[in-house]
Parts: C-alpha cells; structure tokens; sequence
C-alpha cells in the first residue's frame, strides 16, 4: 500500500517544457484546474501529499516520476535523459532521503522513471532515448543490492516504457500492442488497449483504485470489470506536453 505521494506544482511556464504533441497550446490555468483533481484523487486513494514548489527553472519538472525510483527499501536518484531537465532531481533528494536510503545514477548513465515499471517486486526498466543502457544497468545493479529481481525492455514506441504499458495490480497487465508480446510480459495476465486508444495505457494503479484518463471507453469498459474503484480524470493539458498520469507524483 502507498502511504505518500510527492508532487509539484506546475509552473507559469510549463508550456516551454518538453514536448512532440501537435494538440494545439496548452492553458496554465486548465492543467492546474486538471492537477488540482489529480491530487484530489490521490488523496482519496489514501495518500498523503508533499506538495513542492513551481520550479521556473524547470517547466517540466512536475513530472516529477522521472526524478527517481522508490522501493519499499531504497530511492534511486535519476539522471534524466534530456539534458535540459538535469537539476531537476537536485531538490526531490532532500524530500526522499527523509524516507529511503539514497543511489545515484552517475555518467555516463541516463535514466527517467517514467521507463521504469515496478511489478510487486520485480522492476521492468524500458531502454528509451531517454534510458541508456549504463543507465538501466546502473538501476538494476542498485535493485538487486536491495534485493529486487530487474530486466530490460526495448522501448520502440512512445516516450517512455509506462507510455505502453502499466500495472493494475493482481498480476495484470494493461498494455499496448506494440509491447504486448515482450517474453517477460508472457507471464502476467495482459489487457491490451484499442489502438485508438493507446493513450490510456497510461493508468495509474494506487492502492485498492485506478486513474485513468478521461475519454476512453473501450479502455473504461475494461477496467470496469477488474472490481476496482476506477477514477477518471482530464488530463488534456498534460497530454499536450507529452505527459500522462503516472508522471506527475512519486508514490511510495
């Protein structure tokens, strides 16, 4: 079970981050409006939030997943892969070392921890343009010192790995075609999503629910049937930035 989420504030400027959307301009009181109910949601899922300050410097650090990785046992600090977000690790290390023991990626390692998918205690680490092989190898090493079993996954499409593929709990998968038969997926219970709808293979298991974006029926029919308490939310703004659910907190 989760217990806390940290989170940061989007910035006036966000729209300057990141992004290969064509979905027109992104609106800074919208995305608050949309990140304001995401926060509600997890807190209705039982956690409890750290709120961080906008960080001007960094209009995309309020996706703050890709920052670092948190075990039941360690927190693995990041080096992210687009040059132009590394420092935005720099203040989440203070907040995580409250909780966890601290591991660092080093050069020539780059990781984001939106390509790291963590499946009870095995870790499915995607190797991405924003993932480097030092990088994942780097994160592996660091897992099974803590006792935690990880393997690579080849991220072809997509942003990053959890752009393609989540965990919903229960040993089940929801997925997109394009990774749908990794050989390391093969043995969890996997629910593809229509190709129409790939963007919501971007749902969010915390605790005894389910985020999910807002806008995909085929996809909501599914979900509804794992007897989960299933919450949709507006991400129209994140999207836009090439986000989704799962990058906007550190759950643990």
């Amino acid at each position: 079970m989760f217990t806390h989420a940290i989170a940061r504030l989007p910035g006036a400027n966000f729209d300057l981050g990141l992004t290969s959307a064509d979905l027109g301009a992104p609106s800074y009181p919208l995305i608050l409006k949309q990140h304001q109910a995401y926060l509600h949601a997890l807190a209705q899922l039982g956690l409890e939030i750290i709120l961080l300050d906008e960080e001007p410097d960094f209009p995309d650090a309020y996706f703050v997943e890709d920052t670092a990785i948190i075990t039941p046992k360690v927190a693995v600090i990041t080096r992210p892969g687009a040059p132009s977000r590394r420092g935005e690790e720099q203040t989440i290390e203070p907040v995580l070392r409250q909780y966890r023991p601290i591991v660092r990626i080093e050069e020539p390692g780059t990781l984001d921890g939106g390509d790291v998918l963590m499946v009870e205690n095995h870790f499915f680490i995607g190797s991405s343009l924003r993932t480097n092989l030092a990088g994942a190898a780097q994160l592996a090493e660091a897992l099974n010192t803590y006792g935690h079993s990880a393997e690579v996954v080849p991220v072809d499409a997509g942003l990053h790995l959890k752009s393609s593929v989540n965990y919903l709990g229960e040993d089940t998968l929801l997925v997109t075609e394009a990774v749908a038969d990794f050989p390391g997926f093969a043995r969890y219970r996997r629910i593809k999503v229509h190709p129409d709808e790939e963007y919501a293979a971007n749902t969010l298991r915390v605790n005894e629910g389910l985020l999910t974006p807002k806008g995909y029926p085929r996809t909501l029919d599914q979900l509804a049937r794992l007897g989960v308490k299933v919450i949709e939310l507006e991400v129209s703004e994140v999207r836009k930035m090439d986000g989704g659910l799962t990058c906007m907190s550190l759950r643990f």
